[in-house]
């Protein structure tokens, strides 16, 4: 690649990198303004004086919400990581009749729209007596996340050698003692990589929080986001801190599990 060619390459990625950050530039400096100075016109200039009140307002009104999306995110993210490890375990390792039927079957599910579901699962709820509820919302991304947690640990386990585990058959172990003793202590780059996945987009979720749950006090924090902005005057201030507490819970889930989350992906929980 010549001298121009590669100057003209960074002026492109420094062009695309600006483009790209200007979204967060406006965020946070918004998010620190006090509701006199937020205004169109005021938009791209610093806070004159850096005022915390709108994460104060925004922190008071979200953080029943914010435990609400506690509640729901940590158990279905478990939950599905588990049965997903179990599944990709018998899928890869249990050699039985019909395992690609159904591991076809499984990974169906990832393809299916969440409106094209959205009735029926109410209906389901219904009939169970957990419409309304967080746990409702547990169930469903328990249920909608195990095509894709399958999938990952299904081709993590295919790279370790079928010999481990016949190895602890002839000495006596089951199917699932032989699970429990092989395959799960080797499993941590695959559960991260299905914590980070499933964590991100069961937090991120809107259409199944807003529709299953009606009462604003069980509803998760990125449906009261929405309803931060009230009716006649909006606090911008608030609305973007609320914004920036809302995206905190994830942006550390990466920055802590990030590395390995890499490794993970390396390790083949990704392959086909």
């Amino acid at each position: 690649m010549s001298r121009a060619s590669k100057i003209i390459t960074y002026i492109l990625l420094l062009i695309f990198t600006v483009f790209f950050l200007m979204p967060i530039y406006v965020l946070i400096s918004t998010s620190l303004k006090s509701l006199q100075e937020v205004g169109l016109e005021k938009m791209w200039f610093l806070p004159l004086k850096p005022s915390f009140d709108g994460f104060v307002k925004a922190f008071q009104k979200l953080s029943p919400n914010l435990k609400n999306s506690f509640i729901l995110v940590i158990p279905a993210t478990i939950i599905s990581a588990m049965v997903g490890s179990i599944n990709g375990y018998v899928l890869s390792k249990i050699k039985f009749r019909g395992a690609s039927f159904l591991f076809t079957l499984i990974l169906f599910g990832m393809f299916i729209p969440y409106q094209s579901v959205l009735f029926p699962v109410i209906r389901f709820l219904q009939s169970i007596n957990l419409y309304g509820s967080i746990w409702g919302l547990v169930v469903l991304h328990v249920i909608y996340g195990l095509p894709i947690t399958t999938l990952i640990f299904r081709n993590y386990y295919a790279e370790v050698p079928t010999e481990l585990i016949e190895a602890a058959h002839i000495d006596g172990a089951g199917i699932f003692k032989a699970y429990w003793k092989v395959l799960f202590p080797i499993s941590l780059p695959g559960f991260v990589v299905v914590i980070i996945w499933q964590f991100t987009n069961i937090w991120n979720e809107f259409l199944f929080a807003v529709t299953v749950t009606s009462d604003p006090t069980k509803q998760p924090v990125t449906v009261a986001l929405v309803n931060l902005a009230g009716s006649k005057v909006v606090e911008w201030n608030v609305q973007m801190a609320g914004a920036l507490l809302t995206a905190l819970p994830t942006l550390l889930v990466y920055i802590i599990l990030g590395k390995y989350f890499l490794k993970g992906l390396l390790a083949g929980s990704v392959k086909g």
